[in-house]
């Protein structure tokens, strides 16, 4: 059977007997990991102590809450009776801080 796509030759099909096939150990052990639907070979994972770690770091933030609540009723509370100041140098000081972090080491 022959099929052209796109005018780029002309290729056959493999016939059932065609000597590309795969050798008859080959095919036997497939065959029989077929039927007992088990893999003859066995694949193992193993994790590093930093992947560990990670994994470990990654459960514990997320069991942290989103919002420090006790934080922000002490924010509201310093508004509301006027002793919130706020420090616009310490606010300069952070945003540089965090921008310096953010850039790309060369």
């Amino acid at each position: 059977m022959s099929i052209d796509i796109n005018n780029l030759g002309t290729t056959t099909a493999p016939s059932p007997g065609d000597s590309n096939r795969v050798g008859s150990s080959e095919a036997n052990s497939a065959d029989a990991q077929k039927a007992s639907g088990k893999s003859s070979v066995s694949d193992t994972v193993s994790l590093s102590e930093t992947a560990i770690r990670l994994g470990q770091l990654g459960v514990a933030v997320e069991n942290q809450p989103v919002v420090d609540t006790k934080r922000v009723e002490q924010v509201k509370q310093a508004i509301m009776d006027g002793s919130y100041t706020v420090d616009p140098a310490r606010i300069a000081e952070k945003m540089i801080d965090l921008d310096m972090a953010l850039k790309p080491k060369d």
